[in-house]
């Protein structure tokens, strides 16, 4: 019996258990634009080999918008004890962090409480953090890892016109680890891993200090009050805007504003708008729907403004709900990357240089 043309024919909605293997074929998902094998598989939590095992695939498949996948599932339950958290359950797996987040439909804001079940997501681990090459920052020399030099001091070297980093100590607290932390002081978790020679596979314990990177990125200038600071994504862009910020955005053509959330986004900044009312501006700019097409925009955050490019097409993960808005979208910046293949998209580009009046 072919066990794969079986899996294949199930109707969608279907679902096929495999007792003696412990796997789950039966949950089904729709092809959309853009779409590729491994970005479908980070998003459901599984291998690429997995997803394309599953429905009698390999890697010069070519698949379609409209196009149903079965999406197999191999769990395992871990029940939460005293102390689990998210990442500390992730390192006990071996699992990737973020994947384990998006597996539970969970954030880093998501607390666990004793007896709670937390889905174990099977095959290899993705780098849901999007890896990306390290940034280029210059470092303070003279800068000193004391409490004196933390993260609002901004008056080191305010005539240097390039970011630059310099570091605080940090004093582990209870319940704290390396994303969570990431999340607060608004860098990715793997640059406060490097500046402590650390890996995901290491604990934090109450009381270590540990070294966090504080990104200083001088303002810099535009041709008029219109335009936007021209910020390079990876040395500067990701630190102004961090995950978590709520920032205002303004159509650069029209001049109508609405207000945003970066919830997520390595490459670039994946973002929601907070209510309803933000999505029906948002939607009238872009002709009564939403679209891939790219606008040059303003990102408005702590008294910045900040050149960039988006689109409107919801897409992927949601984290904020009750907004009229099932997914995310992508506003990018400068020298920014898709997320589906790590390259720059032009038109983005051009977008961005219009908001910043550059030529």
């Amino acid at each position: 019996m072919n066990l794969k043309k079986i899996i294949v024919s199930c109707t969608l909605g279907t679902t096929l258990f495999l007792g003696s293997l412990g796997i789950t074929y039966g949950q089904t998902y729709t092809v959309q634009s853009g779409d590729v094998f491994w970005k479908i598989a980070y998003e459901h939590g599984i291998s690429t080999e997995d997803l394309m095992e599953a429905n009698n695939m390999d890697e010069n498949t070519i698949i379609y918008p409209g196009q149903a996948l079965i999406i197999p599932e191999k769990e395992t339950i871990h029940t939460v004890q005293a102390g689990d958290t998210y990442w500390n359950i992730s390192q006990k797996y071996g699992v990737n962090f973020k994947e384990l987040l998006d597996y539970n439909g969970a954030d880093e804001n998501t607390w666990l409480n004793i007896g709670d079940q937390v889905k174990i997501p099977s095959g290899n681990s993705t780098d849901s953090s999007g890896k990306i090459e390290e940034n280029t920052t210059t470092e303070n020399s003279e800068a000193s890892n004391t409490e004196n030099d933390n993260i609002n001091n901004n008056n080191i070297n305010q005539n240097n016109q390039e970011p630059y980093v310099t570091y605080m100590d940090y004093t582990v607290k209870s319940g704290d680890d390396p994303w969570k932390l990431s999340i607060k002081y608004g860098i990715p978790m793997y640059e406060i891993l490097k500046a402590n020679n650390m890996n995901e596979n290491e604990w934090l314990n109450i009381g270590d200090v540990i070294k966090i990177p504080v990104h200083h990125v001088p303002v810099k200038d535009t041709p008029g009050e219109k335009y936007g600071e021209n910020l390079d994504w990876w040395t500067a862009g990701q630190y102004v805007v961090p995950i978590g910020a709520k920032f205002t955005l303004v159509d650069f053509e029209t001049g109508k504003r609405w207000q945003m959330k970066r919830t997520i986004g390595a490459n670039h900044a994946d973002c929601e708008p907070l209510t309803k009312v933000d999505t029906a501006i948002m939607k009238e700019v872009w002709g009564g729907t939403f679209s891939w097409d790219r606008r040059p925009v303003i990102v408005e955050y702590n008294g910045r403004k900040i050149a960039a490019s988006a689109s409107t097409m919801p897409h992927s993960i949601q984290y904020i709900v009750d907004n009229d808005f099932e997914g995310h979208m992508d506003i990018h910046f400068l020298n920014s990357t898709r997320h589906k293949d790590g390259e720059i998209d032009w038109e983005h580009q051009k977008n961005i240089k219009i908001a910043a009046g550059a030529k």
